[in-house]
């Protein structure tokens, strides 16, 4: 019997029954999750996911808002009154990146321990500490840099949520749902970092007169956390089922493509998050006049469109790694990257705020395909290199515990890229030195990725990876 008539035949038999229930005992766990069984998916299953996405989407997206506050904060902290130096704002500007990034491995197995809907609520109260910080640090020009930068640091909650709730959405979705589902959750996610550096620059400006009201940058996002944590209290669930796999991830540890895509990683989502960071900044060092633009009272910055055209592309990248090869695509991008980067030192000279401002969107673009190839890597290089071995883990239990692992070392390219921007910028008085580097990396990370996934005669390239 084929697939087809299987599936038919399921479908028959499930409509002549009743529909399925969830059995939720108090604290709202569930203890008969089924995703996999077509009769309970479409009585009950399919809706109460559905519902778990929206409010995991929403937490996540203001994880991303905040863990993205700084990029936009610092940029006015010196009209604000604060006597900062470059190294200074820059460090404000990576250290979530740095915290963001660490935290990810714990919070990929917090699901499993306290469930996904408490987590879900501990995590964006969580949020609150830096929003309100901000919010009551920037108000006083005289705070210390000290506390500042902890606050600062306090951010990188927002880029842990990330984790956890990739984590919690993957039980929730049968595996013919799970790619789009967890699709729609990074890409809702990714977002906040273009919605915070365009709401923020409003905020701070509308109807302040001559005077910021950088508070405001801190404050406006208390009620949406608010929101966001009373509405996973009282509509998510946790999932009696969900387990953490520590010695899947340990035995992911040990393979060397762990490590190889990781690096890749690291140039990829890397480069999104760690551009997003310093995006707005280096409009205002690099074109001034153009770092906003006032409408009516209010200063709007161009810098959000970056992360949102990464943010928007990331899904096509894994749709064309689905039809050519994710080692095609992730070689391609870093080529495109690369050139771009070239682009954008030869050009600086020319004082073209349109064609940088082009030029960057184009290698947002390219970093967003980018990421969606190198992640769908993951599964299929796993499942090749490593069968069954005498640790006992299979290579699908690897992967699965190599794609948190793997976003979680991506993250730090969020710390690297504003801090060889700033050295660039403290030593040299300009970025061109910085953005030569990058370039040399993406190149090595090209080569990379055709050594070991594309180089003829390997299974991988075999097999298309």
């Amino acid at each position: 019997m084929s697939t087809t008539d299987r599936t038919a035949t399921a479908q028959q038999v499930a409509a002549g029954r009743q529909p399925a229930t969830l059995a939720m005992r108090p604290g709202r766990w569930v203890d008969n999750w089924d995703a996999e069984d077509l009769h309970f998916w479409d009585s009950v299953g399919r809706a109460t996911a559905k519902t778990n996405l929206k409010w995991s989407i929403f937490a996540e997206f203001l994880g991303f808002v905040v863990w993205q506050l700084w990029s936009v904060t610092a940029v006015f902290l010196p009209q604000a009154g604060f006597d900062l130096t470059t190294s200074q704002l820059f460090w404000l500007i990576s250290i979530p990146a740095l915290v963001g990034a660490t935290l990810r491995i714990p919070y990929t197995f917090m699901v499993a321990r306290f469930g996904g809907r408490n987590w879900t609520v501990v995590s964006a109260l969580l949020l609150l500490v830096p929003a309100a910080g901000l919010g009551l640090a920037v108000s006083d020009p005289t705070t210390p840099f000290s506390v500042l930068l902890l606050l600062a640091a306090t951010a990188g909650v927002g880029g842990g949520n990330f984790a956890s709730s990739m984590a919690n959405i993957t039980y929730f979705y049968p595996a013919r749902e799970k790619g789009w589902a967890l699709g729609l959750n990074a890409a809702g996610g990714n977002l906040g970092a273009a919605v915070v550096q365009l709401i923020v620059p409003i905020a701070v400006t509308a109807l302040a007169a001559t005077a910021l009201n950088l508070p405001l940058a801190g404050w406006i996002w208390v009620p949406f956390i608010l929101l966001a944590a009373f509405g996973a209290r009282k509509y998510m669930h946790n999932l009696s089922h969900a387990r953490g796999d520590i010695s899947g991830a340990l035995a992911a540890l040990k393979e060397k493509h762990l490590w190889i895509i990781s690096f890749l990683y690291i140039g990829t989502f890397g480069s999104f998050i760690g551009f997003s960071a310093v995006f707005p900044k280096l409009i205002a060092d690099t074109f001034e006049e153009f770092s906003s633009f006032t409408i009516l009272t209010a200063s709007l910055s161009l810098s959000f469109l970056g992360p949102l055209v990464g943010s928007l592309s990331r899904p096509y990248g894994g749709r064309l790694a689905d039809r050519i090869g994710g080692a095609r695509i992730t070689v391609a991008c870093f080529a495109v990257m690369a050139l771009i980067t070239v682009a954008v030192v030869l050009t600086l000279p020319l004082r073209s705020f349109w064609l940088f401002l082009g030029l960057f969107l184009l290698l947002f673009t390219a970093s967003g395909i980018a990421n969606g190839s190198t992640y769908k890597m993951i599964p299929t290089v796993f499942a090749l290199q490593s069968v069954d071995r005498a640790d006992g883990v299979s290579a699908e239990r690897k992967a699965s515990a190599a794609l948190g692992l793997i976003s979680a070392i991506g993250a730090y390219g969020g710390f690297m890229i504003p801090q060889a921007l700033g050295l660039s910028a403290s030593t040299t008085g300009a970025y061109t030195a910085a953005f030569v580097g990058f370039v040399a990396a993406y190149v090595v990370m090209m080569a990379v990725t055709w050594f070991f996934y594309l180089r003829p005669g390997t299974v991988f390239a075999r097999q298309g990876v």
